[in-house]
């Protein structure tokens, strides 16, 4: 049988066991319980911020976001708003649980107890770097998927049909700008999730009020970090759905300016800041619990 055990061990035979020795898989877990649960709940957040930013293309047929959340049901029934779940969940479920561990093992292995702002970004940024480069051609799916741009029948096809017609570079397109959007995002966010989280007395931390405190600690670093780093997004999308004419970054810039100005920059920042926001909040919340449960913490 199953039990646990002054949340210190989780006995169910060798699972359990090998789970209780590696910290490591431990927190690829945790991240990647995190991260399903959130990527479900707010996929049409992600689907309409998509959708915003492609419709802004040369500057016309500039949606609202309630006008596309309309056309959306009418065109694709509810169902639609969930388009291209499937890719964000291979890319968000593995890239969280990457997140996490990668984090788990910088801290154990090099972080202070008492983290600065600057461990803090520091960490966060190496930890997303890996996870977004390693799946970055699952993100260039999800973004199409999304975007209503492209009719594929399956990922496969999908990976088949760009790998033919644009090469090694259409799967890693947006490579930079992705960087520049996660690695930022996740550094910023750490710094401040963790410095807001020591604004809050230890004796409150460690009560029933554990959970809603983490989850307020990471919308406000959710809405700052996201906020930040919209630009990275907008360009990343661009590039991701138009890579002949958004051929690299320096050029996406410059389209994007030319066509909207500087308020183009940041177009769907609305529904990205509310599911990142979110997202985050929900998956650090979950992680910092099983993390907890499972004798990490």
């Amino acid at each position: 049988m199953c039990h646990i055990d002054d949340g210190d061990h989780i006995v169910n035979g060798s699972t359990m066991e090998v789970i209780q020795t590696y910290p490591f898989l431990k927190s690829f877990l945790a991240g990647s319980v995190s991260g399903t649960c959130s990527t479900l709940l707010f996929q049409p957040l992600d689907l309409i911020k998509t959708r915003l930013q492609n419709a802004s293309k040369n500057g016309a047929n500039r949606h609202g976001i309630y006008p596309l959340v309309v056309q959306v049901l009418k065109n694709e029934k509810m169902i639609g708003l969930w388009r291209g779940t499937l890719p964000s969940i291979m890319r968000c479920v593995p890239g969280v649980g990457m997140y996490f561990s990668s984090l788990h093992w910088l801290q154990t292995n090099y972080g202070s107890e008492d983290p600065s702002p600057v461990e803090s970004i520091c960490f966060g940024v190496l930890a997303r770097s890996f996870a977004g480069a390693t799946l970055l051609p699952v993100t260039v799916l999800k973004t199409r998927y999304e975007s209503g741009v492209y009719a594929y029948n399956s990922l496969s096809e999908a990976l088949c049909k760009i790998y033919r017609l644009e090469g090694r570079k259409g799967l890693f397109s947006g490579l930079v700008p992705t960087l520049l959007r996660d690695a930022p995002f996740s550094g910023i966010y750490l710094m401040f999730y963790t410095q807001t989280k020591k604004m809050v007395p230890s004796s409150v931390r460690e009560n029933v009020l554990n959970v809603p405190i983490n989850f307020g600690c990471g919308v406000v670093a959710g809405i700052l970090a996201s906020a930040i780093t919209q630009p990275a997004d907008v360009i990343k999308t661009k590039m991701q759905l138009y890579p002949q004419k958004y051929n690299t970054a320096p050029v996406a810039v410059t389209l994007v300016f030319k066509d909207n100005g500087f308020r183009g920059f940041f177009i769907g920042m609305v529904p990205r800041v509310v599911r990142r926001t979110l997202m985050a909040a929900m998956a650090w919340t979950v992680y910092e619990q099983v993390i907890r449960y499972a004798g990490l913490k």
